[in-house]
């Protein structure tokens, strides 16, 4: 390689060896880069740029408590004073300082669009910015010689070397950068965490790092999440590199009546929404994804992110979501790299290391801040101390200043006369007159002594290590106080989601086809439970709401059962949407309304319970005029919906049931006349029929109540009608009997009586037959007390406290 340089005579030419030349001009590139661009400090935790950035914004008084000021305004200063490298990277480093989601304590509160995950900031001269209050923290007392200032690009300024840095931010808030041969990336923690590790090992200089790790747990990203393995963290924190997962915040959550949904409301690190759904849908069209039905972005500025991923029917939510994990930036890894400047030089620190770094960083600030202080209180003390000598004998010192040619010998005349240093003959001189009062003499004098009190406690606080330690532990207790939150991030043992085989992926998304029971409550909610061999369903021991059970029926997963409706009509339905409870703890809250289920919506229609579409077993209805069928099973009509009785105008069905010849059927009417026999006494008919006489009605009595029940264990609950000016005003009284209590008759009779009526009552209200035992609710599912101890078939019945709206039994 040739250069020409110019000479005195000429020119001057000189050979250059290419290798040599570009070995030097690289590592000077890399030097440049390291230390100057790339790499944040270990003390304060910033990089050159976002230094200046706060540290300019601070000297142009952009505190918290004043008006935004225009972005390019800011830009425009730190680049022309303190960073002359663009100000595209000014602007980027101030945008990331800003935005609430990368940083997990901002530095610089923003005034318009400063971007999103999956978007960028507007211009700088659309945007404005201050100080946020944590940066002031950072930027506290610079004026008071706690750091080195070194000059600026062109040697007209001065600039901060660090920061003072009151909390550690480079723990705090992260850092991320790409240098020469070497990057840095550090994750962001909760600062209260931080702190509290950072003060016990100020108290405990031979603190282990499983000891600072009962305090500083794993990483606090913004976004929250969740950080699955922490093997990796405690690597990180002992090496200073490792690796830890993230996923994303979901629950399971219905969002239609037949459909199941996964609900996200929080993120991993970094992941935008739009990237999730962009990758969802590019795995629904590579069939890389199976089960999903839609994925709908409802975030917004009040509820925050939500995502709502729909799964299709017959396919296991969880399941889903697990591929959803291996496929998707649902759960995303990050790989901590800590390298820090410290001493000037590039270091790979672990936790421990990195807060040993800013605990001396902070001691040495405290201890300059102190020597600060103390040399200037000593001065003031000094000048203070010359006034007092001074102001004792004023007229004397008067004397000296009139008899002076100039301010020279005035100065000397001073100092001779009462032993002042020049500093204070010149304060003198520089006294007011309206100081020679006696109350300025008083408050010199306590000023005087309040310098002395400070002074001696300042000199106490240099000459003892341990209390200057628990100085700078005392200001950051106050940092944590101020600017501490709670955590955010879950922290788990969990591994992340292990690879799975692609052919047998769609199959184990879905439901098995598994033994199941479906429960109705008297609420109208519906759920399934999943049975394996040996499972035994119980409802948990205390009554909860929406528990009393309407109709059970036993089935198959994704198998096919039946509801009837009160028009006598089948709805075909599967259970495989409904909402899973475990068989040990059966609680209907957690069911969802089966009505809608069913799109069945109708308030002239209800469901009344439910049957099983296979087997033998007849289905037998009761109409509210008395009328009783029984549908032999066999080929069902090929349509979700269909006519089981054909009802006359004004008739409605009451009850359902399912059984066989040896169950007996039981009519309960308005007038308190209760008919129960055989069911075989009624002989199966087709869906056309209309069915033959079950009970003989007497006036204007409808039937209340139907049931196809084991005489051996059933019970009967009934409740009286008063007669009231206000509905639900008088509960009525009630009582519960034997089934067996009631004598067999024929059908098409009158039956018996089923309670006797008292003064003011004129019939039933309510009643209810079935297996004990039985549950009395309110209409909005919640108990009610109703008696337990059996009572004569005609007797009177007990007055109750609350009015019961209906009855139901419990899960078997």
């Amino acid at each position: 390689m040739t250069t020409i340089e110019p000479g005195a005579t000429g020119e001057r030419i000189e050979d250059v060896d290419v290798s040599t030349e570009m070995q030097g001009s690289f590592l000077e590139y890399a030097y440049s880069v390291i230390y100057s661009r790339a790499l944040p400090d270990a003390r304060d935790g910033l990089k050159p740029v976002q230094r200046r950035i706060l540290y300019q914004m601070a000297d142009m008084g952009l505190r918290p408590d004043r008006g935004h000021v225009k972005s390019a305004r800011v830009v425009g200063d730190v680049m022309g004073k303190l960073h002359p490298h663009g100000d595209t990277a000014i602007y980027d480093a101030l945008v990331r300082m800003a935005q609430p989601f990368t940083m997990r304590l901002p530095l610089i509160d923003g005034h318009g669009n400063f971007g999103s995950l999956d978007d960028g900031p507007a211009a700088p001269r659309y945007t404005e910015a201050r100080l946020a209050p944590a940066a002031m923290a950072m930027v506290a007392d610079l004026d008071e010689d706690v750091v080195n200032f070194v000059p600026n690009y062109d040697n007209q300024l001065d600039q901060p070397e660090v920061l003072p840095a009151s909390f550690p931010n480079l723990l705090v808030n992260g850092a991320s950068g790409i240098a020469v041969g070497m990057a840095t990336n550090m994750a962001p923690h909760n600062l209260a965490e931080v702190i509290a590790g950072a003060r016990h090992l100020i108290a405990h200089p031979d603190a282990s790092l499983d000891d600072l790790m009962r305090f500083i747990p794993g990483p606090d990203l913004p976004s929250g999440g969740t950080i699955v393995g922490l093997a990796g963290i405690r690597d990180a924190y002992a090496t200073g590199r490792g690796a830890f997962r993230t996923r994303a915040k979901v629950r399971v959550e219905p969002v239609t009546a037949r459909k199941q949904g996964l609900i996200v409301t929080e993120l991993p690190y970094l992941v935008g929404p739009e990237r999730v759904i962009e990758k969802i849908k590019d795995g629904v069209q590579a069939k890389k994804l199976a089960g999903i039905a839609d994925v709908h972005d409802l975030t917004d500025g009040e509820q925050g992110l939500k995502l709502v991923i729909e799964i299709k029917t017959g396919f296991d939510p969880m399941a889903v979501l697990e591929q959803l994990y291996r496929v998707t930036p649902l759960e995303e890894s990050f790989s901590i790299n800590n390298v820090a400047l410290v001493d000037g030089g590039p270091r790979t620190l672990g936790l421990l290391e990195l807060l040993q770094v800013y605990i001396g960083h902070r001691i040495d600030v405290v201890t300059r801040r102190t020597r600060y202080r103390l040399a200037r209180r000593e001065e003031r003390l000094h000048l203070v101390e010359g006034l007092l000598i001074a102001i004792l004998d004023i007229d004397r010192v008067i004397a000296i200043i009139r008899g002076s040619d100039d301010t020279e010998a005035a100065r000397t005349g001073l100092m001779d006369a009462f032993s002042l240093s020049q500093a204070q003959a010149d304060y003198i001189l520089e006294l007011r007159l309206r100081r020679l009062t006696r109350f300025s003499t008083i408050e010199l004098e306590a000023e005087a002594q309040q310098l002395r009190d400070e002074i001696e406690q300042l000199r106490a606080l240099l000459e003892d290590p341990a209390r200057l330690r628990e100085t700078v532990s005392d200001e950051l207790q106050q940092a944590s106080d101020l600017f501490g939150t709670p955590r955010r991030t879950m922290l788990t043992e969990a591994t992340a989601a292990p690879p799975r085989a692609t052919k047998q992926q769609q199959a184990d998304l879905e439901i098995r086809d598994v033994p199941c029971r479906v429960y109705l409550s008297t609420s109208g909610r519906a759920v399934r439970v999943d049975l394996a061999e040996g499972d035994a369903v119980v409802v948990s021991g205390r009554r909860a709401r929406h528990d009393a059970i309407r109709s059970q029926v036993a089935g198959t997963s994704r198998g096919e059962l039946g509801a009837v409706t009160s028009r006598g009509r089948l709805v075909r339905f599967s259970p495989v949407s409904l909402p899973v409870v475990p068989p040990g703890a059966v609680q209907l809250a957690a069911g969802t309304p089966f009505g809608a289920y069913l799109g069945v919506g109708d308030a002239d229609e209800h469901v009344l319970g439910l049957v099983a579409l296979d087997g033998d077993a007849p289905i037998a209805l009761g109409t509210r005029s008395g009328v009783v069928k029984r549908i032999a099973p066999g080929a069902w009509p090929n349509k979700p919906v269909f006519d089981l009785i054909g009802l006359k105008d004004g008739d409605e069905v009451v009850g359902v049931g399912q059984g066989g010849d040896d169950q007996h059927l039981v009519l309960i009417a308005s007038d308190a006349q209760l008919l129960r026999f055989p069911a075989s006494a009624v002989r199966p008919q087709g869906l056309a029929a209309g069915g033959m006489a079950g009970i003989s009605l007497s006036g204007d009595a409808k039937v209340i109540a139907f049931a196809a029940v084991d005489p051996a264990d059933a019970v009967v609950a009934t409740v009286s009608n008063v007669a009231t000016t206000l509905d639900a005003i008088d509960p009525g009284r009630g009582k519960l009997t034997s089934l067996s209590d009631f004598p067999a008759k024929g059908r098409a009779t009158g039956g018996v009586r089923a309670q006797t009526m008292g003064r003011g009552e004129s019939g039933l209200a309510l009643a209810w037959a079935g297996p004990a035992p039985a549950l009395a609710v309110a209409r909005d599912g919640a108990a009610r007390r109703f008696p337990d101890t059996l009572a004569r078939r005609d007797a009177a019945g007990i007055p109750l406290e609350a009015v019961v709206d209906a009855f139901g039994t419990a899960a078997r």
